[in-house]
């Protein structure tokens, strides 16, 4: 029985690692750690086993990070957020990339397309 136990907690801490390396690969750097998430398809759920394991995982992967986590399952995918309060300062610069996109967005749509 003891060694079933070890290789549950072996696959854990497997799944802890990958999570929290794929959640820190999901940070931009100018938001300095804040604003983390990550989204599970899922085949990724399903590769990776049972939903309660897995949002039991990231929450422990996210604590890793210093994330506030919450997991939310929508449409078979699996978000991973970071909800801790944001520094007004990394707000401020994200509402402006975010403007930013916008903008180019709107400019890009209203171009005439070349049929």
């Amino acid at each position: 029985m003891a060694a079933k136990d070890e290789l549950a907690r072996r696959r854990h801490e497997k799944l802890v690692d990958r999570l929290e390396s794929l959640m820190q690969a999901s940070l931009k750097p100018q938001h300095e750690g804040y604003y983390g998430q990550l989204i599970l398809s899922g085949d990724d759920l399903t590769e990776m086993g049972e939903l309660k394991d897995v949002r039991r995982a990231a929450r422990e992967a996210g604590g890793h990070l210093g994330w506030k986590t919450t997991t939310h399952l929508v449409g078979g995918r699996l978000f991973v957020l970071d909800e801790r309060e944001v520094p007004e300062e990394i707000e401020h610069l994200a509402g402006q990339a975010a403007a930013a996109a916008m903008d180019r967005f709107w400019d890009e749509s209203r171009r005439p397309r070349l049929t």
